[in-house]
């Protein structure tokens, strides 16, 4: 099984989930809504949670 290492979600609540290798999870992405539950429960906590907007920000899991 892969294990999540970078999580991105848009401002329109678009979400990209990418493996140790950069490589795309598509099981884990899609509309905020319909994964973003699901990431957070397997997500393991060294997991880097971002926003995309005009740039790349960094945030806190809990702030995701």
């Amino acid at each position: 099984m892969r294990v999540i290492k970078k999580v991105m979600k848009s401002e329109r609540g678009i979400v990209l989930v990418f493996d140790g290798d950069g490589e795309p999870i598509p099981e884990y992405q899609g509309r905020y809504e319909e994964v973003g539950e699901r990431i957070l429960k397997n997500a393991p906590l060294n997991a880097v949670f971002s926003h995309i907007t005009d740039s790349i920000k960094v945030v806190p899991r809990e702030k995701w």
